[in-house]
């Protein structure tokens, strides 16, 4: 009873993995090559579930969506012998499945294929223009070139490349520290001659400044001086026209002004002697003044 059981097992093994190895899926954005024995024999490139020869047929499936390629950083040497760390990215279609297999059969070893032929051309371009082309429009039409020559290159092995494109372009790290040196004491001596050339105008700014100071005040003292003068001659004839007026009053107001002179700065005592002229005022009021100044 066993064997009956073992037989039908088997057999029914035998038929599933017969019509799993008859069978494959191809998905959206997927194409596939089937190859015979060694020998391409169909390209599938409708989505769904295809039929194939079982253990006598492969089946290659490759993609049909842009793919992203992206070399390692490279050194390269520009055209005014600079160097630059370039590192350069690729999108590429797989167009063609058969010639795709007869060339490189896997992606791994496309894409070995393709990073060569994108840093060769990258190197090749970058070395016949200076740096300072990267800095401009002429960026673009550099980049035209890399990839027209890597397309060229790409055909045979059932590429299409779409876009080549840099992902960094940057000078090496001893290059911009040397760079930034450069620059830094071109700045600083730019400081240098910008300081020296304001000192030079502050000076000139303060000589101007204290040359007009000068000027002002020689003005200021001069008018001071005539109008001193003139008040002088005003305050000579006031007092002329006051003794000529009141020879009395004249007489009491310079002896007020003689006492006011003499005791505002001394000490609280005075020694003088009781008949001295300087005390008659004091002692004996206007009064002495008027009777003084009655004598021839």
């Amino acid at each position: 009873m066993r064997r009956p059981w073992l037989a039908a097992i088997a057999f029914v093994a035998i038929a599933l993995d017969l019509i799993i190895s008859s069978v494959y899926i191809v998905n959206e954005g997927e194409q596939a090559l089937v190859v015979r024995l060694g020998a391409p024999v169909a390209i599938v490139d409708h989505a769904g579930l295809k039929l194939k020869a079982p253990f006598i047929d492969t089946v290659y499936v490759t993609s049909t969506r842009s793919l992203l390629l992206e070399p390692p950083v490279e050194q390269a040497i520009m055209g005014d012998q600079k160097r630059l760390e370039v590192q350069p990215y690729a999108r590429y279609r797989i167009v063609d499945p058969l010639r795709f297999y007869q060339a490189v059969r896997t992606p791994e070893v496309a894409n070995a294929q393709l990073a060569q032929l994108v840093s060769s051309s990258t190197r090749r371009e970058l070395g016949q223009v200076p740096l300072r082309a990267l800095l401009t429009d002429e960026r673009g039409h550099i980049l035209d070139l890399i990839k027209h020559e890597v397309a060229a290159k790409a055909g045979p092995l059932g590429i299409s490349v779409d876009e080549v494109r840099f992902h960094r372009a940057d000078l090496p790290l001893e290059t911009s520290q040397a760079i930034y040196d450069r620059m830094k004491s071109e700045r600083q001596r730019e400081a240098k001659e910008l300081r020296a050339q304001g000192y030079e105008w502050a000076q000139k700014i303060e000589a101007h400044a204290d040359r007009e100071r000068t000027v002002m005040l020689s003005e200021a003292q001069r008018a001071a001086a005539v109008e001193h003068g003139e008040g002088d001659a005003e305050a000579n004839n006031a007092l002329a026209d006051a003794f000529s007026k009141d020879p009395h009053f004249y007489s009491l107001y310079r002896s007020l002004q003689t006492y006011k002179g003499a005791l505002a700065n001394s000490g609280p005592t005075v020694v003088v002697g009781p008949d001295a002229d300087f005390m008659r005022l004091l002692n004996s009021g206007p009064q002495a003044a008027s009777t003084d100044s009655k004598k021839p």
